[in-house]
């Protein structure tokens, strides 16, 4: 079975009107948007980031790295850890979109998030996967 496909995508940018299996991943819920605006599966604010890591993090990206290492430790726990491990399953039947609203595309916890997923998946179908970065 072949992964189908993890994406990532800001809600700003997200019509709604492609065929994926969409979760919120913040922890707070997007200031100024309706509940009802948005169209989503679910809202895993069990896999955001704490808020002491967020906090301390502050979307600086010379923290970066100490940031993804910080918040890998945090999805090694539960309930996040299942969490990520049902999203990998998933990932292998449908789309799965990770939605944020972090304005920096590059340095937010949807591509830690991501990363894990495809590690773990690809770990599942006992495929040779890419050393996790620290």
């Amino acid at each position: 079975m072949e992964l189908m496909a993890v994406e990532i995508r800001r809600l700003d940018d997200d019509t709604g009107q492609d065929p994926a299996y969409r979760v919120l991943v913040d922890r707070l819920w997007p200031r100024g948007v309706r509940r009802d605006s948005l169209r989503l599966d679910t809202w895993f604010k069990e896999l955001a980031p704490s808020d002491a890591l967020r906090q301390w993090y502050g979307h600086d990206p010379s923290r970066w790295e100490a940031f993804r290492a910080r918040y890998r430790a945090e999805l090694e726990q539960e309930p996040a850890r299942s969490l990520l491990e049902g999203l990998a399953r998933r990932a292998a039947r449908e789309t799965v979109l990770l939605l944020s609203s972090a304005r920096d595309r590059d340095h937010n916890q949807a591509v830690v998030l991501k990363e894990l997923i495809d590690e773990r998946f690809a770990r599942q179908e006992g495929r040779p996967s890419d050393p996790p970065l620290q």
